[in-house]
């Protein structure tokens, strides 16, 4: 899989996280950005961010020395940058 496809997977993750019809997180990678993603979109959409919030927070319960920084998470590729990820899952959950 090429990076966009690993982010789009990603954004697809998060998106049915967010709409609550997906699992919570299956590893850190999808702990640490759903951590992330509820905090850039709580603004505009509270609900989804919480179900976000709600989907890593019970990944750290289990795991919690896996919550990694924003800058580990960009460092360690699972995303491009912050603005790049609100910008994209606003625009699938809108």
């Amino acid at each position: 899989m090429s990076a966009r496809d690993i982010e789009s997977a990603l954004l697809a993750r998060c998106a049915a996280v967010a709409r609550e019809v997906a699992p919570p997180a299956q590893d850190q990678r999808e702990a640490n950005v759903f951590r992330l993603a509820s905090m850039l979109i709580q603004s505009q959409f509270p609900h989804e961010a919480n179900s976000l919030k709600l989907a890593s927070d019970e990944y750290f319960v289990a795991h919690p020395n896996a919550k990694l920084t924003s800058g580990a998470i960009v460092r360690n590729g699972w995303i491009v940058g912050l603005p790049r990820l609100r910008d994209r899952l606003i625009r699938r959950l809108s």
